[in-house]
């Protein structure tokens, strides 16, 4: 009798060894599965924005390109509707022109400066650049993205004096 006890014991004890063991292999397996799904997220498709579409077509580019939350913007130069330079010789006027125009392209996406990650300026006048930089305070009310500011030979225009371009994450 003992003997058979002891049989039946060792039986119970492999069966739910067993069982465990299966348990454990399919709670693997689903969560493989989980961390496969994950890693095969489908790749979002970008957005395009033309903010004046007849002269980006003719230039060959696009304003704005969004991918999932990532938003891209062109630099913004100082121009009318049919991409004719304005404020010329007035940086200070320019870069508000070019705010005003990210601010646009910002809005069509949702989001706001406060999105804003990422600021590079162009100039041709660094020194006249420093000196009207205190406008980007009013622009950047909590806090400056990170960015660089680059004095340049030319821009795409001669009258051009300022070009700003963005990187934008947009939080869900």
């Amino acid at each position: 009798m003992k003997k058979q006890t002891t049989r039946q014991t060792l039986l119970t004890t492999l069966f739910m060894l067993a069982l465990m063991c299966h348990s454990c292999e399919q709670k693997q397996q689903e969560e493989a599965k989980e961390i496969e799904k994950e890693v095969i997220a489908e790749p979002k498709k970008p957005e395009y924005f033309l903010l004046r579409p007849e002269v980006e077509k003719a230039y060959g580019y696009s304003h704005a390109v969004k991918i999932g939350n990532d938003i891209k913007i062109s630099g913004a130069v100082s121009m009318d509707g049919e991409g004719n330079p304005t404020a010329i010789g007035d940086l200070e006027q320019q870069m508000k022109n070019c705010y005003a125009d990210l601010e646009k392209i910002l809005n069509h996406f949702g989001c706001t400066f406060d999105d804003v990650v990422k600021e590079d300026i162009f100039t041709t006048d660094m020194a006249q650049m420093l000196e009207k930089s205190a406008y980007r305070a009013e622009i950047y009310k909590n806090g400056f993205p990170t960015g660089s500011w680059l004095e340049v030979k030319g821009l795409a225009l001669p009258e051009f004096m300022v070009e700003i371009e963005l990187e934008v994450h947009k939080s869900e």
